[in-house]
């Protein structure tokens, strides 16, 4: 569904991405590791379409990515939350936008709240949330507008380890009931494991493909305790160390 064909970009003359291509199909994940300000950021706003290659294209259903649209959403590391907003306005804003009647919007926004576990903090503002919980809003706004492909740009690395964790499993719990695919961006071996059906490693600047790896545990909450997953990040540590 996704297709990204030799994408290069470059800033101030210097190449930041070369030479970039992979796929995503329907129902799949992808999580993208690579060293600190290699890229990967930038990547995910050429397949959001909020920035434009200098080279290659990106098609969704076989469409070009020309600029953003309401298919695809994003999720950043700082929740993007409006703060004069309540939880569920800022959940239904996409829905608002499309034109979506206001009940019908909040019943939705509601509903994908308790989803991601949430409940019962609707009125609240995101100032009188944790850390945890605006990203649950983040990730239920982002839902909620049923897109066909999500941008996930390291959402969770502001967290302590045990919130850290439990959005993980929140996330894949909620992508096992949508199925909508997503290219996750992060830093951690041990989240791309969790949450990438493929892990894709990036070379440092500019930043190119070099190995994708298969998941075979992907979609199990007890992945980190198999002999599969320790044998993927052993091979997962080998590759970046010789990289990085």
């Amino acid at each position: 569904m996704l297709t990204a064909e030799n994408l290069g970009k470059s800033y101030g003359g210097q190449a930041v991405l070369e030479d970039v291509s992979f796929s995503l199909g329907e129902e799949e994940t992808l999580a993208i590791v690579g060293p600190s300000g290699c890229g990967k950021t930038t990547l995910l706003y050429l397949l959001s379409g909020l920035v434009r290659p200098d080279a290659g294209r990106i098609l969704v259903d076989g469409a070009p990515v020309a600029g953003p649209g309401p298919d695809i959403s994003i999720i950043l590391q700082d929740y993007g939350l409006l703060p004069w907003r309540t939880v569920v306005d800022n959940v239904a804003l996409g829905l608002k936008v499309r034109g979506v009647g206001r009940a019908e919007r909040l019943d939705r926004a509601r509903r994908q709240l308790a989803e991601l576990g949430i409940a019962g903090r609707d009125a609240d503002y995101p100032a009188n949330l944790s850390g945890g919980e605006q990203q649950r809003v983040a990730i239920a706004r982002a839902f909620v507008t049923r897109p066909r492909l999500m941008l996930l740009d390291e959402p969770f690395s502001s967290l302590d380890a045990l919130t850290r964790e439990r959005l993980q499993y929140a996330l894949l719990d909620a992508w096992k009931q949508r199925r909508v695919p997503f290219v996750l961006v992060t830093h951690s071996l041990e989240e791309a494991v969790v949450l990438g059906k493929r892990i894709m490693v990036m070379s440092d600047r500019p930043a190119r493909p070099v190995r994708v790896f298969d998941n075979p545990g992907f979609g199990s909450r007890s992945i980190l305790d198999t002999e599969a997953c320790f044998n993927l990040l052993r091979e997962l540590r080998s590759t970046v160390e010789d990289l990085w």
